[in-house]
């Protein structure tokens, strides 16, 4: 039996749903009399399923990726590896960190690094870093 389709409707809209079939289907449950919720459990999920391969990882474990163009598409994973795996040491090797992330920003590669809790570097990688345990 195929179910009917409910348009949006400015009902629903005005009923706190976002669409007429979300408000159908309100309207049987309480009909019927079932208890729920309407938008409040909050689920949370990866987006993607992905790996990342660092540049270069030292024998101290610190993570070094080295980076000549820093895109919107590598900030975003970075924010999610740190997210996900906090216990990661991530360090980025710029070509230049005073670049702008983009056209349209006063904010440098530098300025991301430091407002996310990177620790950066230009050119090579530091031998300070290296000799940290």
């Amino acid at each position: 039996m195929a179910t009917p389709r409910s348009p949006l409707r400015k009902s629903a809209l005005k009923a706190g749903y976002r669409s007429g079939l979300e408000q159908d289907n309100a309207r049987l449950l309480k009909s019927k009399g079932v208890s729920f919720t309407y938008e409040e459990l909050k689920i949370p999920y990866v987006k993607k399923v992905a790996k990342y391969t660092p540049d270069f990882q030292l024998s101290n474990g610190i993570i070094i990726e080295t980076k000549g163009l820093f895109v919107s598409s590598d900030r975003s994973k970075h924010l999610l590896i740190k997210d996900q795996h906090p216990e990661l040491d991530i360090r980025f090797v710029f070509n230049r960190s005073v670049s702008k992330i983009s056209n349209k920003s006063k904010t440098t590669y530098g300025d991301w690094c430091d407002r996310h809790g990177f620790k950066y570097a230009d050119g090579l990688i530091p031998i300070e870093w290296m000799k940290e345990r």
